[in-house]
């Protein structure tokens, strides 16, 4: 039970920017990144929200990160932990652009970028839970372009992989 990253990806609301003025952005959907080997994406992609509004994926997903089959993540979630100059310890959440059915020559694009920190969750003690996070403008990192709001639930899974480091 306790060695399980849980993920939901609850809503996405934007703020005034690029995206929306862009009417080449029409649907969104969102993919969940743990660092370069694990991706999840959201099954739909939602008509892109005007200003204010809000658009539900209502997506979770469950990473496993036990022991005996899922070691690369295990490994991962240790090195979080054991290095502190680490820069990716984050879960990485990506707001993607779907083109239209009958504009198939365009390509997905990723308009922003948001993260949770495994290594804060720890630090913390404390999970993530249906939490408002900035999404950052792919092209420009210091734009926030609207809020994505998820949970991640990583702390058990974080305490166990710590005792094991302690055992280690």
């Amino acid at each position: 039970e306790v060695e399980k990253i849980r993920i939901k990806i609850t809503s996405l609301g934007l703020t005034e920017s690029r995206i929306t003025a862009d009417e080449t952005i029409q649907q969104l959907f969102v993919e969940c990144r743990l660092n370069n080997f694990l991706a999840e994406e959201t099954p739909l992609s939602l008509p892109k929200p005007t200003c204010g509004q809000r658009i539900h994926y209502n997506y979770s997903t469950v990473i496993n990160v036990d022991k005996e089959d899922n070691h690369a993540e295990r490994e991962y979630l240790k090195s979080i932990l054991l290095k502190p100059d680490l820069s990716v310890d984050s879960l990485k959440f990506t707001v993607v652009s779907d083109p239209p059915e009958d504009e198939q020559d365009l390509e997905c694009e990723d308009i922003g970028f948001a993260y949770v920190s495994l290594k804060e969750i720890f630090q913390k003690q404390r999970d993530v839970i249906e939490q408002d996070i900035d999404v950052f403008d792919s092209q420009d990192a210091s734009a926030v372009i609207g809020k994505l709001t998820v949970t991640v639930e990583a702390l058990n899974a974080l305490r166990s992989v710590h005792e094991e480091c302690k055992n280690d």
